[in-house]
């Protein structure tokens, strides 16, 4: 048999900390009022999807080359100088839908995702956004696959509870400027021996967006909000 693909965007199934984590921030959230519309949603995180897995062409086919020699671990992007939540959450889609385990580790992706978090304490939820990529074993084992991924967003907006949440109480998002905004977009994935496959993604984030200030991550929702 051959290798299967292991995707580590979709799939692995939320630990009650982490749902914990999301049910705090929700409270804090709708303390300022902002984002109404994401209550209840820990109760599906649960819920989640098994890990998907794609098979790769049998053992001992020709395989995909490695990185050419010389090639240096390729860093997770840092978050771009932008002050829109809608260009940001844009690019943090792009960042968390893209990886590369053959020459990045584990701690070098997570230290990458980690420069895109708020420093607000009060509300960074850490433990939802490192949750999107695998725990260090399954991590090595996409790096034995040779598996990678580049992504493009298609198009984000602010879910519908959001806007209504706002237009409720316009001054709300003055506490902690925090936007809800939903993603769409493509995933295409590779691993060793050629294989090779796309997935459409959704994702929502908490972005927070103070005026004249860059845009940081907050937070990743446990469910996409429409």
């Amino acid at each position: 048999m051959g290798k299967r693909s292991l995707s580590p965007r979709v799939g692995w199934r939320p630990s009650r900390r982490i749902v914990i984590a999301a049910g705090a921030l929700i409270m804090l959230l709708l303390v300022a009022g902002v984002v109404a519309w994401w209550t209840g949603s820990s109760k599906t995180a649960d819920a989640a999807p098994q890990p998907h897995a794609t098979t790769s062409p049998p053992a001992g086919a020709a395989g995909s080359a490695p990185p050419p020699d010389g090639e240096s671990a390729a860093p997770v992007a840092g978050p771009p100088p932008v002050s829109d939540p809608l260009v940001f959450a844009r690019a943090a889609a792009t960042m968390l839908w893209s990886f590369d385990a053959r020459t990045t580790s584990h701690a070098e992706q997570l230290a990458g995702m980690k420069s895109w978090m708020t420093s607000e304490s009060a509300y960074a939820d850490w433990d939802s956004v490192q949750a999107q990529i695998p725990d260090p074993v399954l991590w090595s084992r996409l790096k034995d696959n040779g598996q990678h991924a580049t992504a493009t967003t298609s198009a984000a907006h602010f879910p519908s509870a959001f806007k209504q949440a706002i237009a409720d109480d316009p001054a709300a998002i003055t506490e902690a400027y925090i936007y809800a905004v939903t993603v769409r977009g493509k995933t295409q994935l590779a691993w060793t021996g050629g294989g090779s496959g796309a997935e459409d993604r959704q994702i929502t984030l908490a972005v927070q967006c103070r005026p004249s200030e860059d845009c940081r991550l907050v937070a990743v929702a446990p469910r996409v909000a429409p």
